[in-house]
């Protein structure tokens, strides 16, 4: 299996371990740390940005199947869907967009860790009850703790612009919305998952708590000029691995931070 990294950094959380992985147009020619979860130290290869994979490299690979993501429903994200059909290999893409809730989400890549060869009960597979459904020491905290905490999702765009995550258009948000998480919506305009601004709009919805684009491609909100002071931090990966492992991690962090 070739997937990409995303995919693989989740399917090698529950016991699949992938021949390569590859990125999508945001990364560069070296893995992303936000987003490699464990497949450097699995010691599985990186093949650069999905969309500018060399055929040649990808034959002498011999996949038995592509796993990629898809956000529409529709197309793959981050490879192109000719390339891999010209190799005469499947090709798999899960959706992980808003159509289906975080706990569908997980469980399709579940079921498809599975029919890989999954052990049952591998190394990431049992978390979604407490780190998802809201159990004890989960999200649920927040709840208790946090619940009148302004919680704003962004993505740094650089020194003039960010990007304030619309939070019924990220399953994880949403999810967190449904324990009891005050997320702050940034209101009407263009963009489905994000609306684009100046960081004079972040100031204006007053965050307590910040949960920040930790990839590569995107810059760290930091100085009074772009947050109120005293704003906690936290980082947040949009491409989280779809695994219950990794979703566990995020959820937990979250958690502790809303009871500081």
């Amino acid at each position: 299996m070739v997937a990409y990294v995303r995919a693989g950094a989740a399917l090698l959380d529950l016991g699949v371990t992938p021949v390569a992985v590859y990125g999508s147009g945001h990364d560069g020619v070296e893995p992303d740390p936000a987003k490699d979860g464990g497949l450097t130290a699995a010691g599985v290869p990186y093949l650069g940005p999905g969309r500018a994979l060399d055929e040649e490299r990808l034959r002498e690979l011999r996949p038995e199947l592509v796993v990629d993501v898809t956000y529409d429903g529709k197309s793959p994200y981050a490879v192109d869907e000719e390339l891999v059909t010209g190799l005469g290999v499947p090709l798999v893409t899960l959706s992980v967009g808003n159509d289906l809730s975080l706990l569908a989400i997980i469980g399709r890549f579940g079921e498809l860790g599975a029919a890989l060869g999954a052990p049952d009960g591998g190394p990431g597979a049992g978390a979604p009850a407490g780190a998802c459904r809201g159990g004890g020491g989960g999200a649920r905290g927040g709840r208790r703790r946090g619940a009148g905490c302004g919680v704003l999702a962004l993505s740094g765009g650089g020194a003039e612009q960010v990007y304030l995550a619309r939070p019924g258009a990220w399953p994880e948000l949403a999810r967190l919305a449904e324990l009891g998480v005050r997320l702050l919506d940034p209101g009407p305009g263009p963009g489905a998952n994000w609306l684009t601004t100046g960081w004079e709009g972040a100031l204006d919805l007053a965050p307590a708590l910040v949960l920040y684009d930790s990839r590569a491609h995107a810059s760290r909100p930091e100085g009074p000029e772009r947050l109120p002071a005293g704003a906690r931090l936290v980082p947040w990966n949009p491409e989280i691995p779809p695994s219950p492992a990794a979703y566990a991690r995020f959820f937990h962090a979250l958690a502790e931070a809303l009871g500081d």
